[in-house]
This record gives C-alpha cells, structure tokens and sequence, in this order.
C-alpha cells in the first residue's frame, strides 16, 4: 500500500452493522481483502465548528453541499507527534478531501491564526481560506475510535474500514488528552464504510446482498452532536411541560 494520501476524490458509503452481520461481512475478508498498512488503529480526532455549531447543523440537514474541518491523529500525539488537518467536503454524494501534516502544535497555532499558511502548501491556503470564510472557528467537539482497515485484492483504491468503540467528548477537546468520554455506540455494533473511487464493485454488492446489509445514513460528529445537545434539550423540553 502506498503511503498517507494528501488529496481524495470518493463515494462514501456507511453500514451499521450488529454483530451478526459483522461476523458474515468478515467471513469473506481473506478472500477479498488484505489488511491495510495501518490496520488497526485508534484514530482521534478534533471536530471544528461555529460557535452556534453553523456547520454540523447545517450538515443534519442533508445539503447537497457541505464541509467540515477536522485535526486528526493516529493514536494519542504529543506535541511534536505527526497530525493530519483535514479539509472534507461532500457535493451531490461524492467526497473530497484536502489534508496536510504538521505537529499538533503547529497545527493548533495554525488555527488559531498565530502563524501563516506555508506559501509552498495550496491545502493549507485552502484551509485558510475556509477559515476565513467561517470567521469563527472552535474546537467542537473531541472524537475517537478504534479503527480495522482493508482494501481489495483487485483494486487497492477500493477500502473498506470497521469502526467501533466510538468515545466522544466536549470538554477538554484537545488530542494529548488522551481518550475518554462518553460512548457513541450500543454493545455489539459496527460502521462499516466503504470507500470507492466510482462504482461498487458487483461483486462486493452481491455480497451485501447475501447479507441483507443495506446502506444507512450516519455521520459520527453529528450524531454525537444530536445526542448530546438535540436529544438532551429535547429530554429537558419534555421534562418541563
């Protein structure tokens, strides 16, 4: 597998997944699939938002056009550890990603408008710019989860990833604190996500099909988001009335 991509362009695809239907999708992974180089990690991640939180809102809406901005690392970094500063955007269902790496504090700096973009990086001018755009950017909430990673035997652009352990928090929303929080998920479920340049392959279709596994629509940021602050006001309002 080739190293850290810096720009994407993809269908993105999600599947929650019981248990059941976990163990059938991986009964046909040695046959398929090859582990990933970084196979199995935990990823952490920094969600930024607006401080009236414009972007994820504005994601729960279904928009044909939406973007996030995103600190991500591969394991708990420390000051001087590898991060990726991501640029997502989604139009009309496809993906693309824009992301450079820096430490995390160069990273953090960097968003807070404490040091420039580099004049060699177009991504990092991207990211300004968005930053810009938005004016007011915070950090929003602190995302994490384990992560099992694969792509195809026949075409290494297809991957497919299993998400579990999904921890969030809104405090203390910084990388090197390390994971903790509240948990995402129920006991026994699964994200699949499939990441495909174009079409899915027939074949990996008949497989879901087999499986009566159906696509499903779930963003990890904003169903966190609804289930801290919709869902919770929501339980307040009823409480009250």
């Amino acid at each position: 597998m080739k190293a850290y991509q810096n720009v994407f362009r993809r269908v993105e695809r999600k599947y929650i997944l019981d248990e059941e239907k976990y163990r059938g999708i991986c009964s046909y992974l040695d046959k398929y699939f090859l582990k990933d180089r970084y196979f199995q990690s935990t990823i952490c991640n920094i969600y930024y938002d607006t401080p009236d939180r414009q972007l994820v809102r504005s994601s729960l809406e279904k928009p044909v056009y939406k973007e996030k901005l995103r600190l991500r690392s591969y394991g708990v970094p420390d000051d001087d550890s590898k991060v990726f500063l991501e640029l997502k955007k989604k139009y009309k269902g496809v993906v693309y990603k824009r992301r450079t790496d820096m430490s995390v504090s160069r990273a953090v700096d960097f968003i807070d408008g404490k040091i420039p973009p580099d004049d060699d990086s177009q991504i990092e001018r991207e990211i300004k710019y968005f930053l810009n755009f938005y004016g007011e950017i915070e950090p929003a909430m602190f995302l994490s989860y384990d992560r099992k990673a694969y792509y195809s035997a026949e075409d290494p652009d297809f991957r497919l990833t299993f998400d579990e352990n999904i921890t969030y928090r809104t405090e203390d929303i910084d990388l090197r604190s390390g994971v903790y929080g509240k948990k995402l998920l129920n006991g026994g479920e699964h994200i699949m996500e499939l990441k495909i340049p174009n079409a899915m392959p027939v074949w990996f279709a008949h497989i879901l099909t087999e499986l009566f596994i159906y696509p499903g629509s779930f963003s990890k940021y904003g169903s966190a988001y609804e289930r801290e602050f919709i869902n919770y006001n929501s339980e307040r309002t009823n409480c009250y009335a």
